[in-house]
């Protein structure tokens, strides 16, 4: 197998830090969802250690949170792509969009219900 030409190494490291630092900046610049969510997650992470009662129960709720945003990233990502293709409608461009979202929406009701458990048990006992 052939490597891809191109930088290796710390060049290599430093460029796809910069890419990813250009990406969260523009999720934050043009996608509100995103904005919402990690605003969100500003509040929710450090509350993960005050509601978590060990490292287990923290790291799902981190995790949970984590995920959410991940996948909203990777939505707008999918929709950025799909926009750029063309404006016209096409039910391929529809359905990618909308897998997109189906995604967002399974994290969003797996970390509530991640969030919910811990709450419920740490409620009842």
């Amino acid at each position: 197998m052939m490597n891809k030409p191109g930088r290796s190494g710390l060049s290599r490291l430093i460029a796809a830090s910069t890419y990813s630092w250009r990406g969260l900046r523009a999720a934050w610049r043009y996608e509100e969802a995103f904005r919402q969510e990690a605003t969100f997650a500003l509040i929710l992470l450090p509350a993960a250690f005050w509601l978590g009662e060990d490292a287990t129960q923290r790291g799902l709720l981190i995790f949970s949170v984590a995920l959410l945003v991940v996948v909203e990233l990777i939505n707008s990502a999918i929709e950025a792509a799909i926009d750029r293709i063309g404006s016209e409608r096409h039910p391929l461009s529809g359905q990618a969009k909308d897998i997109g979202s189906a995604a967002v929406m399974v994290s969003l009701l797996l970390c509530l219900v991640v969030w919910g458990l811990v709450i419920f048990e740490r409620l009842t006992q």
